[in-house]
C-alpha cells in the first residue's frame, strides 16, 4: 500500500459520505462536508491502524523523547530537557491516549459533533504532528554531531544524519518518508484553519445524543481495544516483518544480496569553506582525487537504488555473553525450537564493597645438597577494597520466567530447544538473572529495537522451525506444552 493509493481510497469513501449526507440534507457547505468526510476518515484509519500495535507507538515516543531530550540539554531551553525522560516513563499511557483521541476527533469530525471544540482540536493535532515531522526531517540537514539549534551548522540535506527515521503516522502500515510526512502533515493544516474560520458550516449527522452516545461509547471501546494489543495480547494484525511464516534465514539473505547490487555512480564533494558543492562521476573523481584533499572537501558517495528495501531482518543479528557471533546457528537450527524475546530485564544493582587481604610472596634462592632450590616465603600483606556488583530483579518479572520455563523444560525434554534474546546488558547481570529463574538454556544479547520489533511482550514466545518463524505468543497468552505440541510440532 502506497500514500497515494490510500488517499485515493479515502477520498473515494468521502466522496460517499459526502453523497449520503446530500441526501440527508445535512450540509450546509460542500465543500466542508467533503473536507470533514476526508479528513475524519484520515484520522480514523490512521488511529486504527496504530491502535493495532500502541506499543510500536509508544516506541517511536521513547524516539523522539530521547532525541528532544539530546536537542535541549546545552541549550537556552536546557530546563526542558529533564522533562523528556519523564515523560518516556508514560510512554505507553501517552501513546493510547493519542491513539484514542486521533479516531475520536476523526469521528466527531465524520458526525460533526461539537463543531468549535472539533475544530480547534483538529488544528492543535495536526500543529502539534507538523512539529514532530518538521523535526524528523529537518535534521536530515544537521550534521551529525552537531545541534538542531545550531542552525550555522546546518549543511546539505542527509537521509542519514536524521535522528528519527519515520515519524510513525501510519505505524508499521505504511513507512512515509520524513519529508513526505511534513508535506502531508503542512497540507492539513489547510483544512484545518479552514474548520476554525467556518466551523458554523459544518454539517451534523443524527441528534446531539445520537452523537455524543457514539463518541462515548467509541472511547470505551478503544481503550479497551488498544489494552488488548498489548496488555493482554499480542496486536491482532502483524504488519511487522517478522510476522508469522516469514523465513526470517531467507530474507535476510535475499535482502543481503539486494544491497550487494548497490553501486556506487557518482561522489558529491563539498568545500568544507565555501559550502560549494559539486558531483562528480566514479571516473572524473578517479582522475581528479588529488584535488579535493580530506581536510578541505566533504566527500558522499552517490549510490543507485537497491532492488529492494531492507527490512528490520536485516539487522537480524546477536551474540553470546563472550561477544561471540551466534546468529547463524540459531537461524540454521536444524527442526523446531524455541525462541524467548526480552527486549529489556528490568533489575536494580547494587555495589557493595568488602576488604580483602592481599599478600605479597617472596622468593628465595636456597641451596639444598649442592643444588639450587627455589623457596617462597610470606612477604607484606596488604589490604584490598574490592567492589561487587549485586543484582536484584522485580517478583513480577522473575514469576512470568518460572512460569514459562515450566512450560519449556517439557519441551527440551522433548528434543525442542530453547534459547533466549535479550538486550544488550552486563553478563554478570543476565547470568545472576539465570540463576534467579532457574533457565537453564543459553542467552544471547541483542539490539533492543530490534527485539521489540519481532514481539510485542516482555517476555514473548517465538517458535521456529529452522529460520521460519511458526507462531508467535505473548507471556499471557501461552499455551502449555501439551497444547503447541498437538497443534505444531508435527
Amino acid at each position: 500500500m502506497t500514500l497515494t493509493k490510500l488517499i485515493l481510497i479515502i477520498g473515494i469513501a468521502a466522496i460517499l459520505l459526502t453523497l449520503l449526507t446530500v441526501v440527508m440534507k445535512k450540509q450546509k457547505n460542500i465543500l466542508m462536508t467533503f473536507a470533514q468526510h476526508f479528513t475524519g476518515a484520515l484520522f480514523v484509519f490512521s488511529g486504527w491502524v496504530k491502535a493495532v500495535d500502541p506499543l510500536g507507538t509508544a516506541y517511536k515516543m521513547e524516539q523522539y523523547f530521547a532525541e528532544f531530550e539530546a536537542t535541549f540539554s546545552g541549550t537556552w531551553f536546557s530546563f526542558l530537557a529533564p522533562m523528556f525522560p519523564w515523560l518516556s516513563e508514560y510512554s505507553t499511557g501517552f501513546s493510547v491516549f493519542m491513539i484514542i483521541f486521533e479516531i475520536a476527533l476523526g469521528i466527531m469530525l465524520i458526525l460533526g459533533s461539537r463543531p468549535k471544540f472539533t475544530s480547534w482540536a483538529f488544528f492543535l493535532l495536526v500543529a502539534f504532528f507538523t512539529v514532530l515531522t518538521g523535526f524528523t526531517y529537518l535534521t536530515g540537514y544537521v550534521p551529525s554531531g552537531e545541534n538542531f539549534f545550531n542552525f550555522s551548522a546546518w549543511g546539505a540535506y542527509d537521509a542519514t544524519s536524521m535522528r528519527v527515521t519515520d515519524c510513525g503516522c501510519f505505524g508499521d502500515f505504511i513507512k512515509l518518508e520524513p519529508r513526505t510526512s511534513f508535506l502531508k502533515d503542512v497540507f492539513l493544516l489547510i483544512p484545518a484553519i479552514f474548520f476554525i474560520w467556518k466551523h458554523k458550516y459544518m454539517h451534523q449527522l443524527f441528534s446531539q445524543q445520537v452523537r455524543f452516545a457514539v463518541v462515548g461509547l467509541g472511547i470505551i471501546a478503544l481503550f479497551f481495544y488498544c489494552r488488548s494489543n498489548y496488555k493482554w495480547d499480542l496486536p491482532h494484525t502483524d504488519f511487522r516483518p517478522f510476522k508469522e511464516g516469514v523465513n526470517v534465514a531467507e530474507q535476510k539473505q535475499i535482502e543481503m544480496d539486494a544491497q550487494e547490487t548497490v553501486q556506487v555512480v557518482a561522489y558529491k564533494i563539498t568545500n568544507k569553506e565555501s559550502g560549494e558543492t559539486v558531483e562528480l562521476s566514479v571516473d572524473d573523481y578517479l582522475k581528479r582525487y588529488k584535488e579535493f584533499p580530506k581536510d578541505a572537501f566533504e566527500l558522499e558517495q552517490v549510490k543507485t537504488e537497491p532492488e529492494m528495501e531492507p527490512t528490520k531482518i536485516s539487522d537480524f543479528e546477536f551474540s553470546d555473553l563472550d561477544g561471540n557471533e551466534a546468529t547463524e546457528a540459531v537461524l540454521e537450527h536444524e527442526g523446531y525450537h524455541f525462541m524467548i524475546v526480552s527486549y529489556k530485564i528490568p533489575h536494580e544493582s547494587e555495589t557493595t564493597s568488602t576488604m580483602v587481604m592481599d599478600t605479597t610472596w617472596m622468593v628465595d634462592t636456597v641451596m639444598v645438597n649442592d643444588t639450587l632450590t627455589m623457596k617462597r616465603r610470606p612477604g607484606a600483606i596488604n589490604e584490598r577494597q574490592v567492589n561487587t556488583e549485586t543484582y536484584s530483579f522485580p517478583e513480577y518479572f522473575t514469576e512470568k520466567y518460572k512460569k514459562l520455563n515450566a512450560e519449556l523444560e517439557k519441551a527440551e525434554a522433548a528434543g525442542v530447544a530453547v534459547h533466549a534474546l535479550t538486550g544488550y546488558a552486563a553478563p554478570e547481570m543476565i547470568d545472576d538473572f539465570r540463576h534467579e529463574t532457574q533457565s537453564a538454556y543459553p542467552f544471547y544479547v541483542a539490539d533492543d529495537i530490534l527485539l521489540k520489533t519481532i514481539v510485542r511482550s516482555n517476555p514473548g514466545v517465538v517458535l521456529m522451525d529452522g529460520g521460519k518463524i511458526i507462531a508467535k505468543w505473548h507471556i499471557r497468552k501461552l499455551p502449555s506444552f501439551e497444547e503447541i505440541q498437538a497443534e505444531f510440532l508435527k
